[in-house]
């Protein structure tokens, strides 16, 4: 996958406004408690924290589970820059068999592998110059798409905007 040039981030359509949501300034500890003593409140622009290359930047929703294991679920949001080097150990999108695949590119030994998390479905090698192209099972090739940069799931009781 060839990464795209830097692009300067896209300007808002005429009358668009950006999206900015409130932000605690104390981080929520997932250890021991913290005090929540004078938490100010300031401002973050969602598009500024999670697409720092918007013309190389895109959106997937995810169907099925075979990455479970990396906490990404079906209907779970990606947010992919395809201007991202991919190196293993990153989730990437590929392109196998005509259907985008959601894997983890892995090193083993000599050759890189697309690896599912779920433990069932079987990975494929990646072949050729720079990881383009694939050998599975059943002979079909693969391309890198994309490096996935965030996945986005609502937690349960969460309020979703899916219908």
């Amino acid at each position: 996958m060839r990464p795209l040039p830097p692009q300067a981030p896209l300007p808002l359509r005429e009358g668009a406004e950006a999206l900015f949501c409130l932000l605690a300034t104390e981080a929520v500890s997932a250890g021991f408690p913290s005090p929540a003593d004078d938490y100010v409140e300031a401002r973050i622009d969602l598009n500024l924290e999670l697409i720092p290359r918007p013309l190389s930047t895109f959106f997937m929703r995810v169907s099925g589970d075979a990455m479970r294991g990396d906490g990404i679920v079906d209907g779970d949001l990606l947010v992919i820059d395809r201007s991202v080097d991919p190196r293993p150990g990153m989730v990437v999108v590929a392109v196998h068999a005509g259907a985008f695949l959601l894997r983890r590119l892995a090193r083993r030994g000599a050759a890189l592998w697309l690896v599912a998390s779920d433990g069932t479905s079987p990975p494929l090698v990646l072949t050729g110059d720079e990881g383009g192209g694939a050998e599975g099972r059943d002979g079909g090739g693969a391309e890198l798409w994309g490096v996935v940069i965030h996945a986005v799931h609502h937690l349960a009781g969460a309020p979703s905007r899916r219908h």
